[in-house]
């Protein structure tokens, strides 16, 4: 065909057709540069070279003087390179605040401090550790970071945001399974495939709960859209939270940067499609496979659910494959066993992967950092670990201690690096002094942890420790969410019946897991202090500073509420002034005021003796504690 010819019966049929609007240009680019035959890209020696992707070998543990446990040699090693020294152990004052907060959400109780601070043996912190990992307050806590990442509702989003009436049940399964240390392998295991692995097993079902937590739109008319849409997002989920990688970018085209085509993106969806099930105007539940599966899975031009590409059999991600360890499906009469295979691809001893994403959520949460400061993405444009030697450890000793998540924590806050300080105490010596400027110069936002660092608590923590203080703390367990009391001009924002308060009082100061989590509506100390959207998942919050935060903790009838109530509980229990004061800074920042606070607080209430503004002195200083920095604070 010449030039001449191509043009005519080619080129102007297109432009006519454009010119005269019945197909818009966009659309007849797109068509006209997919009518050839998708072209996978091969995996090179180069994209597999990648840290993230590399084998877990066993490391040599650095010589070290200082510390603990292994942990201590990797930092104290790595903070040698740049001429530093760790810092001394923080107060005992200190460290049971800050291990009641990281490993149960709660505050120490005044009598738990003074029996810590008194207990002169040896293994007192090792006690208190192994007290709070068996609290049933540990689960409770670390439940949050999870729902964060699994973008937990009780509804569906969107413009009508129904009720997910069983939603709760997969917080509670979350719940139960970090309390009863259920192994990391498991926990994956029955999130992605437990209803096929454990078939008629209720609770096993109810952990696929983890893929449908997404948001949905249960009224939209085409069923195919809606279909797409949930895949793709359950699809992308699933690579994020469990191998730490946005495969998600390749749903409308290979990804830019990583090794990851839009065919591994769609045969990772085709592991999903046979147990997705939807009805319309019916909300997502668990997933549910469906035998015998006759739907081809296709890889989806640009992403659109219209255009069917490639015929796509179901598979893993090439690039975090090796020979070492395979997805191979196993079908019985009961299932076809491909969500099976992929749970056991993904917790193979073998995959890189799935260890070093999940100890570097656990380490993020201890320390307000992960050794890898984007913990859901490990790929090329994620950030690299500021200490790999210790990642890979831990990993590697991850796997071998039988995936227990308790035993990582005892490992962490156990360690001398937990325990340092972050703050320098006015009694230091001229050689703390000396290494605390070091560290300040040249290790200025403690990412190589030269010191503890400070920690703001999450809005959850901090409407529990409210209630904590006022002695109001429901610790009842389980069940649907609560609805506490919201301000009229909230409730008037959503539709008839979408905040109905729980009627029984006493589930109103139930801990804040358990209050109902509206897709569409953020509880409001929550949403002061930066909880994120259930929309997608949420690997590390944000932390703003912002004046609603303020208005919250000084204005709201919840802070007055809960500093009156803090007021009415210390007074039945200690009737001299000073001791009022003591036991209020107590109850709010774990610890006695100094003699300067003290003289503060008594020359505060005896100016304002007869001040008829100031009916309850007791109450104010409450409402003022409950604004310090050091309450909102974890040193």
């Amino acid at each position: 065909m010449n030039f001449v010819s191509w043009v005519i019966s080619r080129v102007l049929p297109t432009l006519l057709i454009i010119l005269l609007g019945i197909v818009p240009l966009a659309s007849v680019l797109a068509e006209e540069e997919h009518s050839s035959t998708y072209e996978e890209p091969a995996i090179s020696d180069s994209d597999r070279a990648h840290w993230a992707y590399r084998p877990l070998v066993p490391v040599a543990v650095p010589d070290s003087k200082w510390g603990n446990n292994e942990i201590d040699a990797f930092i104290a090693d790595r903070l040698s390179r740049d001429g530093l020294l760790p810092q001394s152990s923080a107060s005992r004052v200190t460290l049971i605040r800050r291990l009641s907060f990281n490993l149960t959400g709660l505050p120490p109780a005044p009598a738990e401090i003074d029996a810590f601070v008194n207990d002169p043996s040896d293994s007192a912190y090792e006690a208190l550790v192994e007290r709070l990992l068996a609290s049933p307050h540990y689960g409770q806590r670390w439940a949050q970071h999870w729902l964060d990442l699994a973008r937990f509702a009780e509804t569906d989003g969107f413009e009508h945001d129904k009720l997910r009436a069983n939603a709760w049940q997969y917080r509670d399964w979350v719940i139960e399974a970090l309390n009863d240390d259920m192994p990391y392998d498991e926990f994956v295991r029955q999130q992605i495939a437990g209803d096929e692995i454990y078939p008629g097993e209720e609770s096993a079902r109810i952990a696929t709960g983890f893929c449908t937590s997404g948001p949905d739109m249960p009224d939209i008319n085409l069923l195919d859209e809606r279909r797409h849409t949930v895949l793709n997002e359950m699809t992308s989920t699933v690579g994020e939270v469990f191998l730490g990688l946005q495969i998600g970018c390749a749903q409308c085209h290979d990804h830019k940067y990583d090794a990851i085509s839009q065919a591994d993106f769609y045969r990772l969806r085709a592991i999903f499609e046979p147990s997705l099930q939807l009805k319309k105007n019916f909300s997502l539940t668990t997933l549910q496979e469906q035998l015998p599966y006759e739907r081809t899975s296709h890889l989806m031009i640009r992403g659109d659910f219209r255009r069917e590409g490639l015929d796509l059999s179901p598979g893993v991600l090439r690039v975090a494959s090796s020979e070492d360890f395979s997805f191979e499906p196993e079908a019985t009469s009961n299932t076809a066993g491909i969500r099976t295979a992929l749970a056991e691809w993904m917790v193979d001893p073998n995959n890189p992967l799935t260890a070093r994403v999940m100890v570097n959520r656990v380490w993020q949460h201890h320390f307000g950092r992960g050794l890898v400061k984007s913990p859901s993405d490990f790929g090329v444009m994620g950030a690299a670990p500021t200490n790999q030697a210790l990642l890979d450890w831990l990993a590697k000793s991850f796997i071998e201690q039988g995936w227990s998540l308790k035993t990582l924590h005892r490992q962490i806050v156990m360690s001398a690096t937990y325990r340092q300080q972050s703050f320098l105490p006015a009694d230091a010596s001229e050689t703390e002094r000396s290494n605390w400027e070091s560290a300040l110069q040249q290790d200025p936002n403690a990412r190589l942890l030269s010191r503890f660092p400070r920690q703001r608590l999450e809005g959850e923590a901090v409407r529990d420790a409210l209630l904590s203080a006022s002695g109001t703390l429901n610790l009842k367990q389980g069940g649907p969410g609560i609805r506490p009391p919201l301000p009229q001009e909230l409730v008037g924002t959503l539709l008839k019946n979408q905040w109905n308060v729980t009627e029984d009082t006493a589930e109103h100061s139930r801990r804040s897991i358990y209050v109902f989590a509206r897709r569409n509506l953020i509880f409001p100390t929550f949403a002061a202090l930066d909880r994120p959207s259930a929309n997608v998942s949420c690997p590390s919050r944000n932390q703003s500073t912002t004046a609603p935060q303020s208005l919250q903790l000084l204005n709201s009838r919840f802070s007055l509420d809960m500093a009156t109530k803090m007021a009415d509980h210390i007074r039945e229990v200690a009737k001299d002034q000073d001791a009022q004061i003591e036991l209020a800074f107590l109850r709010t920042l774990g610890r006695a005021p100094t003699s300067d606070e003290l003289d503060q607080v008594r020359e505060f209430w005896q100016a304002h003796a007869n001040d008829a503004n100031l009916s309850d002195p007791l109450t104010h200083l409450g409402l003022a504690l409950f604004n310090a920095n050091e309450f909102l604070y974890v040193d």
